[in-house]
């Protein structure tokens, strides 16, 4: 029995069929997630202060683990999002709202890491920098 479409419906063929998926992901949430769009400005913020402020090879680790951490829990929220909205559809419901719910907190105790690295690393830095 043919498709009627070209979608696919088995595993990928290979890697780079994988890989293309992939990047398919992060374009619709580039395009799609406003949360995650300011995100990846905040982390092109801060990249950019840390190259002037020619932070440590210490520092980008713990700002590293800071922004993945923010984006990876960004992402799991879209997913959790997408799936509990595939369920459940346009009802309201009482468990696909605490689903979503808790998923937002997980992205709001990341962002809080985040906040916590940036003023450890940043703080300091500039502090020194307004006493010369």
């Amino acid at each position: 029995m043919a498709l009627k479409d070209k979608r696919q419906i088995g595993k990928n063929k290979s890697f780079f069929q994988s890989v293309g998926h992939a990047l398919e992901g992060i374009r619709k949430l580039v395009v799609e997630e406003r949360n995650f769009r300011f995100d990846l400005i905040i982390t092109a913020v801060v990249l950019c202060v840390g190259i002037v402020l020619n932070l440590n090879i210490y520092d980008w680790l713990w700002l590293c683990a800071a922004f993945f951490s923010v984006i990876g829990s960004e992402v799991l929220n879209s997913i959790v999002e997408n799936v509990v909205d595939l369920i459940v559809g346009h009802h309201f419901d009482l468990m696909a709202k605490r689903a979503k719910d808790i998923a937002a907190g997980g992205v709001l105790l990341s962002a809080f890491f985040a906040v916590i690295i940036g003023a450890l690393i940043f703080i300091p830095r500039i502090m020194n920098l307004l006493n010369k």
